[in-house]
C-alpha cells in the first residue's frame, strides 16, 4: 500500500463503521419533547412541543425561551471565546479593538470609579440649550442609523427621528435617506394612550422610573423633570403612526429638504440637517409624513425646559448600561421586570457581547466564520435555497388564479432575488473607528456616530443589492424588498433548524420552512408591491391583486380569532405580512421536500412516515415559552404572531390533514375552502 502502511482486517472494519455511523441520518425529531397524548388536530404546538413546555422553565433572565433562545445561548458562548481571545491579540488591528471594546465594558469597577463623568459633557451641553434652533442643532446631533421599518416592526427610536439609508422607493438606481417618527420611550403610541389597565399601570411605572433615573443622575427637581418628559412624549404619542399605519409601504412621500419648513413648521430644519449631515441630501424620503408634521409643531409649542429634560433623560437612559450599577439595575427594573416580566439581569458578559456584536459586528462575524461554518455547512444551505427557489417558482407556475402576464413579473422578481448565505460578499472595514480601552461609553458613542457615517455615505455611492444588515453570529433572517435580497446568517444554519446529519424531512421542515418564509416575504402584502429592481411599482393586474388581497383578509381573519388572553387578541393585519410568509413558505418548502427525494417514498424513521416528519419538524421550529407581560408586548409592538399561533400554520395545507388523519370534529380543522394558500 502507499507509503508501505499496512492495514488490519479489524481496522477496516473499526473504519467502516465509524464512517457509517458518521453518516447515518437521524430523524432530527425530539421525541421526548412532544406530547402524543395531544391530537394533532385539535392542538399541534401541544402535539410537538408539549412534553417540552411542560418540563422547561423559563430561566429567570429571560422573557421567553425557545429554540431561538436556545441557540442564541450557544452562539453567544461561542462568540464570547472569540472576543476573549481576540483581547490577546497585538497591540493594534480590528481583532483588538473587538477585545478591547468587550473589555471595557467588563471593567466594572472602572466604570463604577468614574461615575456620571463620561455623560456629563452630554448634560452639559443640553443644559446650554437656551432657543429652539440650538435645540434643532442638537435634535440633529443626535440623529442615528435606525432599522429597517420594513424588517422590524419595533422601530421607534428614543431620538425625535431616525435615519434608514438605502435605495429609492421609486429609483432603484440611489441611495436615499429615510425619516422616521421617534421620540417616545415607552415600546409604542398605545403604551401612551391605550385605556386598558394593564398599559394604565405600566405608565405610573415608567413614569417612576423617568424620576428614579434623573433622581441617580443629580438633577434637580427629578419629579417635576419626570412630569415634563412623560407630558411630552405623550404628545409625541398623540401624534405617532399607528402600527399597522406604519407598515404600509405606500404612505411614505419624497419631500426636497425646502418642503421641510413648508410641510412640517415648527422646527429650525435647516439647522437640524446640518448637524445631522444631511446638507447634501437632496431629497428625503418621509416615511411618516402624518408624524413628522405633528413631531415637529411640538418642537415650536413645548417649553425649551421640557424639551431639555427630555434629551437629558433619553442621555442618561441610553448611556445607562455603561454608567455605575444603580443606573443598570434601575433601567432593569423597568424594561426588564415591568415591561417584560423577567426576574432577574443577563449575565454582564452576556449583555457585553451582544454590544460588542452591535458595534463591532463584521468584525467578530469574521471569526466566528472562520472557526463555526465550513465551506461544506455554506454549500449544503445554498444547495435547499436553490431547490426552495425551484418549488417557489412551480408553485408560480400551477397557480389557477394568477394570470400568465402577472406569471411573467412574479418569476422575473424570483430569478433576480439575491440570496446571501452565512457571510457577506464584502466585509466593512473599521479601520477608521476608534477604540479605547477603559473608555466604555465613549466606544460605544464612536461606534454608533462610526455607524452612521457609514450608512450616509452611500448616499454617494453606487447602490449595492448585495449589502447585509444582519452579522454572520445573528439568529435570524431576513427579506430585504428593496434590495431584492435575502440574509441567511451563519449562526442560524445550525441544529435545531440545520442539521447536516439529519434526514431531508427534518431540515425541509425546519430550515427550509425558514428559506421559504423569506423567500415568500418577496410576495408578501408588502413585498408584493415591489418589482424584480426593488422599485415600488404595481405589477400585477388588477383581478390578480384582488385576489391575492382576499386571501391575505381571510388569513387576517384566522389570526384575529386567536386570543392568548381574555381581553388582548393577535392582531391580524399588523401580523399578515409574516403570517402570508409563514404559509407561502411552508407550501413551498413541503413540495421542495418532495422534489428533493427524486420521485421515492421517505423511509419510517421513529415511527413517523416523511410528511409526518416535516411537520413535526416546522412546529418543533416555533418552540418557546413567553412571560405573560413579553407576550402582551409583542402582540402590541411587533409585526410577528406569538409562536404558538405560527406553528398552527399547518392547518392552512392539504397534506397536513393527511398526514395526522385530522377530522371535522378536531379544533384545528378548516373546512378545505378555508384553508389560505395564497402561493
Amino acid at each position: 500500500m502507499r507509503h508501505g502502511k499496512r492495514i488490519s482486517v479489524l481496522a477496516c472494519i473499526l473504519l467502516a463503521a465509524c464512517a457509517a455511523k458518521k453518516n447515518m441520518q437521524t430523524s432530527g425529531i425530539d421525541i421526548a419533547g412532544m406530547d402524543k397524548s395531544v391530537a394533532p388536530g385539535d392542538d399541534f404546538n401541544a402535539y410537538t412541543n408539549g412534553g417540552w413546555i411542560k418540563a422547561t422553565p423559563i430561566p429567570a433572565d429571560k422573557s421567553s425561551y425557545g429554540n431561538f433562545a436556545i441557540l442564541l445561548d450557544k452562539t453567544r458562548e461561542r462568540t464570547r471565546e472569540l472576543i476573549e481571545n481576540a483581547a490577546k491579540s497585538p497591540a493594534s488591528g480590528e481583532a483588538r479593538k473587538v477585545g478591547d471594546f468587550y473589555a471595557s465594558f467588563m471593567d466594572e469597577s472602572g466604570i463604577e470609579a468614574k461615575g456620571l463623568q463620561p455623560i456629563e459633557p452630554q448634560l452639559a451641553s443640553i443644559a446650554a440649550i437656551k432657543d429652539r434652533r440650538l435645540l434643532a442643532s442638537v435634535i440633529g446631533s443626535r440623529l442615528r442609523a435606525d432599522v429597517d421599518p420594513l424588517n422590524n416592526t419595533n422601530f421607534e427610536t428614543p431620538n425625535l427621528f431616525g435615519v434608514w439609508v438605502t435605495q429609492g422607493l421609486e429609483d432603484p438606481s440611489k441611495s436615499y435617506p429615510y425619516l422616521l417618527q421617534g421620540g417616545l420611550g415607552l415600546p409604542d403610541r398605545d403604551y401612551y394612550l391605550s385605556e386598558s389597565p394593564h398599559m394604565a399601570e405600566l405608565r405610573k411605572q415608567y413614569l417612576a422610573h423617568v424620576e428614579a433615573m434623573l433622581k441617580l443622575a443629580g438633577l434637580s427637581d427629578p419629579h417635576g423633570r419626570a412630569a415634563r418628559v412623560f407630558a411630552l412624549e405623550t404628545a409625541m404619542a398623540k401624534v405617532h403612526a399607528t402600527r399597522v399605519e406604519s407598515e404600509d409601504v405606500r404612505t411614505p412621500v419624497s419631500w426636497n429638504r425646502a418642503d421641510f419648513s413648508k410641510k412640517a413648521p415648527g422646527l429650525d430644519w435647516a439647522a437640524l440637517f446640518e448637524a445631522a449631515g444631511l446638507n447634501d441630501a437632496p431629497v428625503i424620503i418621509v416615511w411618516h409624513p402624518k408624524a413628522i408634521p405633528g413631531l415637529s409643531a411640538l418642537v415650536a409649542k413645548e417649553p425649551i425646559d421640557s424639551w431639555r429634560d427630555w434629551l437629558a433623560y433619553h442621555s442618561i437612559e441610553d448611556a445607562a448600561a455603561f454608567l455605575p450599577k444603580a443606573f443598570v439595575e434601575e433601567h432593569f427594573n423597568f424594561f426588564g421586570k415591568a415591561l417584560n416580566g423577567i426576574p432577574e439581569q443577563r449575565p454582564r458578559w452576556q449583555r457585553a457581547v451582544d454590544l460588542t456584536n452591535g458595534s463591532l459586528g463584521d468584525a467578530v462575524g469574521k471569526m466566528y466564520v472562520a472557526k463555526y461554518f465550513p465551506a461544506e455547512t455554506r454549500a449544503k444551505a445554498q444547495a435547499m435555497v436553490a431547490d426552495l427557489m425551484k418549488a417557489f417558482a412551480k408553485r408560480i407556475d400551477a397557480l389557477p388564479w394568477m394570470s400568465p402576464e402577472t406569471k411573467v413579473k412574479a418569476k422575473e422578481k424570483l430569478q433576480t432575488l439575491k440570496v446571501g448565505v452565512g457571510y457577506p460578499d464584502q466585509w466593512r472595514d473599521y479601520s477608521t473607528l476608534e477604540i479605547v480601552k477603559g473608555d466604555a461609553l465613549g466606544n460605544a458613542q464612536r461606534a454608533e456616530l462610526f455607524e452612521y457615517r457609514w450608512q450616509l455615505a452611500k448616499l454617494h455611492q453606487p447602490v449595492d443589492r448585495s449589502e447585509w444588515w444582519m452579522t454572520p453570529q445573528t439568529v435570524n433572517a431576513v427579506n430585504l424588498p428593496l434590495q431584492n435580497a435575502l440574509n441567511f446568517p451563519a449562526a442560524i444554519l445550525q441544529p435545531p433548524f440545520f442539521d447536516a446529519n439529519a434526514d431531508a424531512a427534518h431540515n425541509y421542515g425546519s430550515m427550509g420552512a425558514v428559506i421559504g418564509h423569506e423567500i415568500s416575504h418577496s410576495f408578501d402584502d408588502q413585498g408584493s408591491q415591489f418589482d424584480a429592481e426593488g422599485r415600488l411599482k404595481n405589477w400585477w393586474t388588477k383581478e390578480d391583486f384582488d385576489h391575492f388581497r382576499a386571501a391575505g383578509q381571510a388569513l387576517a381573519a384566522q389570526f384575529d380569532a386567536y386570543h392568548p388572553f381574555p381581553d388582548l387578541a393577535v392582531n391580524g393585519q399588523q401580523t399578515l405580512s409574516e403570517n402570508i410568509a409563514d404559509v407561502a413558505g411552508l407550501l413551498a418548502a413541503y413540495d421542495a421536500y418532495h422534489l428533493s427525494l427524486n420521485g421515492a417514498a421517505d423511509a419510517l424513521k421513529d415511527g413517523f412516515t416523511g410528511d409526518q416528519r416535516f411537520f413535526i419538524s416546522f412546529g418543533q421550529s416555533w418552540r418557546d415559552k413567553v412571560r405573560d407581560a413579553a407576550l402582551r408586548r409583542q402582540i402590541a409592538t411587533d409585526g410577528h404572531a406569538p409562536e404558538e399561533y405560527r406553528c398552527d400554520t399547518v392547518r392552512n395545507l392539504d397534506p397536513w390533514y393527511a398526514a395526522f388523519s385530522v377530522q371535522p370534529s378536531q379544533k384545528l380543522y378548516l373546512p378545505p375552502d378555508k384553508r389560505v394558500h395564497i402561493w
